[in-house]
């Protein structure tokens, strides 16, 4: 059996910085509401790059960090729920654009759990023998999914991408995984599509983001604080927790009742807002960046994603 680590990290956001005031000059809402609600005082919003563009910066990045040649992959896995298009992939178009000709491509849509999904996978495919090394990138414009008139949505997302080179490792560095879904509970819901041919007059559907915040606060607080705890009292009290940046409430009360400090719960949201499946590797990056994180091979690190499906997922890494 072969092993598996996770050797580079690699983050990249728009420039364009969007503050709650800015917000408030075109919707009824202000730093305040916003920042006392969610813990959320900007977001970057695309000027017109594309979700493949956000994740071709970061693909560039992991290769050039790594010293590897784009023809050295097995394999590019987006996780994203905001696709230039529905086909060809945001994957196949990251993998034509770095030059990755040996490489297989393809994207996994599980919402804001999607980068969990995507690790867990690509972790698989290298455990299996067939694969060396490969790209794995949660990425986002989820600008372009909402509806800019509903303050409950429009004021909580970002724009950005984050991800990892995951190559063949001698020793075990990804210690536990647990995955779920619960197709009954939706909770969100974003790009529905008509059914649209000459034979068929339906209705319009809203193509936007619709959130049952409270639902999806209360899920959070309750399902996924329980799974993270039962994998703590498994694998023991990990050195930090990087759970998906959705709202810097959910981390106060998870921190609390699942028992660990809530320092060990690092936090970004707050620049960036909620992106979805890019919100743990961009943490990720940032705090290997600061020096919170090492990438020397002794830190146990547990990454939590949860969102629409409803899916949740935990996997905990040596780093």
């Amino acid at each position: 059996m072969a092993f598996a680590r996770i050797s580079q990290v690699a983050h990249y956001v728009p420039d364009n910085i969007v503050t709650n005031d800015d917000l408030s000059n075109i919707m009824d809402t202000s730093d305040e509401w916003i920042r006392n609600r969610t813990g959320i005082r900007s977001r970057r919003l695309s000027m017109g790059q594309q979700t493949s563009d956000l994740a071709s910066e970061v693909a560039y990045q992991l290769l050039a960090k790594s010293g590897y040649t784009a023809d050295e992959l097995d394999f590019v896995l987006v996780a994203t729920i905001t696709p230039d298009s529905n086909m060809p992939s945001t994957a196949a178009r990251v993998q034509a654009n770095i030059g990755a000709v040996n490489a297989f491509a393809f994207d996994i849509s599980a919402a804001c759990s999607g980068f969990v999904f995507a690790l867990a996978t690509a972790e698989k495919f290298i455990q299996s023998g067939t694969s060396q090394k490969g790209l794995v990138i949660g990425a986002e414009v989820f600008s372009k999914a909402l509806d800019w008139t509903d303050r409950r949505t429009a004021v909580l997302f970002g724009d950005g991408a984050g991800g990892v080179l995951i190559e063949q490792s001698e020793t075990n560095h990804f210690l536990a995984e647990k995955l779920y879904t619960d197709g009954s509970k939706v909770g969100l819901e974003s790009g529905m599509t008509r059914l649209h041919h000459p034979f068929y007059q339906g209705e319009e559907v809203n193509p936007y983001l619709q959130m049952d915040g409270r639902a999806i606060f209360d899920f959070t607080i309750k399902t996924v604080s329980q799974s993270v705890k039962d994998m703590i009292e498994k694998m023991g009290e990990p050195d930090f927790l990087l759970l998906h940046q959705a709202n810097i409430r959910i981390l106060d009360r998870m921190a609390k009742k699942i028992g660990v400090p809530r320092e060990k719960f690092l936090a970004n949201m707050q620049q960036y807002g909620n992106t979805s499946a890019a919100s743990i590797p961009i943490l990720l990056s940032e705090s290997v960046s600061a020096g919170v994180i090492s990438m020397k091979g002794h830190q146990k690190i547990l990454f939590s994603g949860f969102g629409g499906g409803l899916t949740w997922g935990n996997i905990l890494v040596l780093l």
